[in-house]
């Protein structure tokens, strides 16, 4: 058996209409890892989540991977790991279950605030740098430029209404949570049983890539960090 058999094979899976790129500092040792990134897929008309992770499948060719999902990734590689048997399930700026959404969320659910949504304005974002808009949303519109790919009406109307109408019930077992305090989109109040990052938001992943580069080894080996 050589190295390349012993490596263990590690899946990402971005956030809504993300690039994979925003794993571009992420680091793990070669010797023992193998990284994969995973990429958005357009959906079929009427697309269930369900058959969409199974979709995904023709992406993961290793047995047993570890799979992680940041934001609504989080969700897909959840579902993917409901039909393949996996090493590790890793969950980053996202939810476990439709009880840790937030009450805006339910509340666009409830009302079908979501199908009102003005998703095709989604691939002008790049006109508000032309406003006088202040440095920290100016910043965030780089950033949105720099790590979002797709800006079709088809996917982002297909994304936020499966996300908003996630139906699953409760965690999965043996799944670990890494959630920023400071995550705007999915607040830490409505999250349980996470590894609480300080100062962490919700684009984490890419600003707090050291704790990433750092931590990732030792929950992928043991699903926890040493206390």
């Amino acid at each position: 058996m050589n190295n390349k058999d012993q490596l263990t094979h590690v899946y990402f899976m971005p956030g809504m209409a993300a690039k994979p790129s925003i794993f571009e500092f992420i680091k793990l040792p070669e010797d023992k890892y193998k990284v994969h990134w995973l990429a958005w897929k357009m959906p079929k008309k009427n697309e269930s989540l369900q058959a969409y992770a199974k979709r995904m499948l023709i992406d993961i060719t290793h047995k047993n991977p570890v799979l992680i999902g940041v934001s609504f990734g989080g969700v897909i590689v959840q579902e993917i790991s409901k039909i393949i048997p996996v090493k590790r399930l890793i969950l980053i700026s996202t939810v476990k279950s439709k009880e840790e959404l937030p009450q805006r969320m339910k509340f666009a659910k409830q009302t079908k605030l979501y199908k009102i949504f003005p998703t095709s304005l989604a691939g002008y974002v790049g006109m508000l740098e032309k406003f006088p808009v202040g440095r920290f949303a100016r910043k965030r519109v780089q950033l949105y430029k720099k790590y979002m790919s797709v800006h079709e009406k088809q996917y982002l109307d297909w994304a936020i209404e499966q996300m908003l109408c996630w139906d699953q019930q409760k965690p999965l077992p043996d799944t670990v949570h890494i959630h920023g305090d400071q995550d705007v989109v999915f607040p830490i109040k409505n999250i349980t049983e996470c590894i609480v990052v300080p100062g962490g938001t919700h684009v984490m992943i890419i600003n707090r890539f050291r704790w990433f580069n750092e931590h990732l080894p030792e929950l992928i080996s043991s699903g926890k960090l040493a206390e």
